[in-house]
């Protein structure tokens, strides 16, 4: 369009009102998840590609750790699709405590899975993104693809910068992460994009028991409860 020319009056007063109506239905987007998910705590999310088969390395370690995540009094939060999402789900499922499917409308649409104890559905990815991690108390992340890297670093960069309470970013499977965490430690620390401690905010452990001892460790002392401080800071996530 060139610089003189203008929408008709009526064209852009109906994109306004269009644009002022999406805005009231992101807001309504974040009510029922905030209102169902608010007993779950303590939760874990739970993340990995959507494309690992049943019978992989990667499936069985996410149903195991989500099994015995599950028996220990976590609910358990996925995507509620196929591959480590099913395979979280299902061993949340099948222990003492709720499996929790945020579930995405795609275009080619995701198929929730059926062991979803509390299935949600969300249109905007950011609305399930904050879902993910206002009710986490720890983020375990399976081999995955880009999904998977935009929830990491997402967690990443909201405990570093304040924005949401700290805790435990647990990767599993660390052959698949190796690379990834040479490229921080010899790029990002090496030139100063990130500080040392920085790599603190991650671990890498490989047995689902240790995952599940990790985080009653990380909480010994304080206990699950978000503090005056923590609830703030989520409230304004």
């Amino acid at each position: 369009m060139k610089k003189e020319e203008k929408l008709p009056g009526a064209a852009v007063a109906g994109a306004s009102a269009r644009e002022a109506w999406r805005v009231f239905g992101i807001m309504a987007e974040f009510v029922e998840p905030t209102e169902r998910l608010a007993g779950i705590r303590p939760a874990v999310s739970v993340f990995g590609s959507a494309r690992a088969a049943e019978n992989s390395r990667t499936f069985a370690l996410a149903e195991e750790t989500s099994r015995l995540l599950s028996d220990a009094g976590f609910a358990v939060i996925s995507g509620g699709g196929p591959g480590v999402m099913k395979a979280a789900n299902k061993g949340a499922f099948h222990g003492r405590s709720p499996a929790v499917g945020l579930n995405i409308q795609l275009q080619h649409e995701q198929v929730p899975n059926e062991y979803q104890d509390i299935s949600l559905s969300f249109r905007h990815f950011f609305v399930r993104k904050v879902m993910f991690v206002k009710f986490a108390t720890a983020y375990v992340v399976l081999p995955g693809g880009f999904g998977t890297l935009d929830e990491l670093f997402e967690a990443l960069t909201l405990v570093q910068t304040g924005k949401t309470r700290r805790m435990p970013i647990i990767l599993m499977h660390e052959p698949f992460w190796r690379g990834l965490l040479d490229w921080f430690r010899e790029r990002l620390v090496g030139e100063g994009m990130i500080s040392p401690e920085d790599l603190g905010l991650l671990q890498v452990i490989d047995e689902p028991r240790q995952v599940v001892e990790a985080i009653f460790a990380y909480y010994e002392k304080r206990g699950f409860e978000p503090s005056a401080a923590e609830r703030e800071i989520l409230l304004n996530l």
